[in-house]
């Protein structure tokens, strides 16, 4: 279960993901280089050609080949969601996962047309199939949001079938089917003018997207032109009744994560803590500039959004090494296994994380227009969040 949202506008693409997971699978956060093409790559489930990859960072679970979300060196951002429709994902034998798609879009494409060819290709050749789950034969269809610079599709499977649209200037996905009449892309079998929703299965409920769609949907149908990376945090770190969590924001603000057994679809927080179902394990925000010297920007969070820090970054090259350590993950999720005992202690964390990215940010936006200086701003940066766990006993 994940959110993803994407604002087109102002010279720039805003791309964002909440990738929620079992509450205890490992999520890291890798940078890969760029990689020659060879005779063959083994996905999560199966083994198909290789032809190569661009660079790309990328949130992927420790288990899998494949990504939650992730962006390249040619500003395409790919993020997927797990949608439920009337065909049965059991019966379909190993093939590619979603995330395993989000993976070869960002190592194939340099746009997101071509991220929506490369990954719909793949699909029809390929197939989807085999478990999404580590310990649980769990396999399932996927949506996506596939962006760059200057535009993006929603992209909605079942099977090997799928319809896309394109984004005019906002767009969010959740776990549910999306689209209707209004694709213009789809594949072969599918008539024109199919109405795509009756792929919607009638036996999954629709209201655990629909509460979290109702914010992640306004965030995206913002003004492109004035939406900021911290509104998009707002977001990310929503629990249920009120926008909080920018950064700046006073610890009194931070609204604790729903108690355990909230009435009705209280709990189905965009920043998702239901232990018995999944929990929010990693998060991204990128910026892709529609000039294509200006650097795009990511700003990177490990574990629940509510109990981390939002690391800015720059590019390829400035992502801190720990985020990748399955150690750093697990330091978050003690914090957020603190503040699910007890929702008061959320405060606390944030006195403590909060000033800190804070600072990170306004010394990202100080560096910004000075490449040279990347490198050591990225290593200060994550020593000043190591330090503030340490303050915090993790």
């Amino acid at each position: 279960m994940c959110d993803t949202l994407c604002l087109i506008g102002g010279g720039r693409t805003l791309f964002a993901k909440n990738s929620n997971r079992p509450h205890d699978e490992t999520q890291v956060v890798e940078r890969h280089p760029r990689r020659a093409a060879g005779a063959s790559l083994r996905a999560t489930h199966i083994e198909i050609e290789d032809t190569g990859a661009h660079a790309l960072i990328g949130s992927r679970l420790a288990w899998m080949w494949g990504f939650e979300h992730g962006v390249n060196e040619h500003g395409v951002a790919i993020g997927n969601e797990r949608i439920f429709t009337v065909a049965d994902p059991r019966a379909a034998p190993p093939g590619l996962t979603g995330m395993d798609l989000v993976r070869l879009g960002l190592e194939r494409a340099t746009s997101a047309d071509a991220a929506l060819d490369t990954m719909t290709g793949l699909l029809e050749r390929h197939g989807q199939g085999g478990s999404g789950a580590e310990d649980a034969n769990d396999p399932y269809w996927s949506s996506f949001i596939v962006a760059d610079r200057r535009g993006a599709w929603v992209l909605e499977t079942s099977d090997r079938e799928w319809v896309a649209r394109p984004v005019a200037s906002g767009a969010a996905i959740s776990n549910r089917v999306t689209l209707g009449t209004e694709w213009t892309r789809g594949s072969a079998g599918i008539a024109a003018g199919t109405d795509w929703s009756t792929r919607l299965d009638p036996g999954v409920p629709t209201e655990p997207s629909d509460v979290r769609l109702a914010v992640t949907g306004s965030c995206a149908a913002g003004d492109p032109t004035r939406t900021v990376p911290a509104d998009v945090v707002t977001a990310l770190r929503h629990h249920g009744s009120g926008h909080w969590g920018r950064p700046g924001d006073a610890p009194s603000n931070v609204e604790p994560p729903p108690p355990p057994g909230a009435p009705g679809w209280d709990g189905f927080t965009v920043c998702w803590h239901i232990r018995t179902v999944e929990s929010t394990m990693s998060s991204m925000i990128v910026e892709l500039p529609e000039d294509p010297d200006v650097p795009l920007r990511h700003w990177i969070a490990l574990g629940s959004p509510c109990v981390s820090v939002y690391v800015p970054g720059f590019g390829m090259e400035t992502v801190p090494p720990a985020l990748a350590d399955p150690a750093t993950w697990h330091r978050f999720v003690r914090l957020r296994d603190r503040v699910e005992a007890d929702g008061d202690t959320l405060a606390v964390v944030r006195a403590e994380l909060g000033p800190v990215e804070n600072e990170l940010w306004e010394r990202a936006e100080a560096v910004a227009g000075d490449p040279g200086s990347w490198s050591a701003y990225s290593d200060t940066g994550w020593r000043s969040v190591d330090a503030a766990l340490t303050r915090l006993g993790v």
